[in-house]
């Protein structure tokens, strides 16, 4: 089965609220080697204006997979996970994820391309926070690999 080009253009619902915590921010932080203090201490995160503990800008991967799961799901999607290679990653924020947001994502999927027997997807996931207010977009490029032989 080959990914659906009709996919191009499509708009998912938005996903359930994803409530930021301290705890994941700090987890996420010592994961990715981010050694600045506003993203472990909330005194540090305080001093420099920020309500609490600022995630490293790639965090906002975290809520941006909840939506990616809505288009491997799709059953007319055509995309067999198996075979999904992670080609590009890019974010636009708005302003810092912080400890505490309520961050809902939607998931639009801009475009559907073939290049030599593979297909390039590429999927755009807004952020919003609990008033509605742009926190950051996260736009990924999933390389689906076509068929061997």
């Amino acid at each position: 089965m080959s990914v659906n080009p009709e996919l191009a253009g499509r708009v998912f619902p938005p996903v359930a609220p994803y409530l930021v915590g301290r705890e994941k921010i700090r987890e996420f932080s010592r994961a990715v080697f981010a050694t600045n203090p506003i993203n472990l201490d909330p005194e540090a995160a305080r001093a420099a204006g920020h309500a609490d503990v600022v995630a490293p800008p790639t965090f906002a991967v975290v809520v941006q997979e909840h939506t990616l799961q809505q288009l491997l799901a799709a059953p007319d999607a055509g995309i067999d996970f198996s075979r999904v290679v992670h080609g590009d990653q890019r974010f636009v924020h708005h302003r810092p994820i912080v400890a505490g947001d309520e961050l809902t994502a939607q998931l639009t999927v801009a475009s559907v391309k073939s290049l030599g027997g593979h297909s390039m997807v590429t999927c755009e996931s807004v952020m919003t926070d609990a008033a509605g207010e742009p926190v950051v977009t996260a736009t990924s490029t999933l390389v689906v690999r076509g068929d061997e032989g």
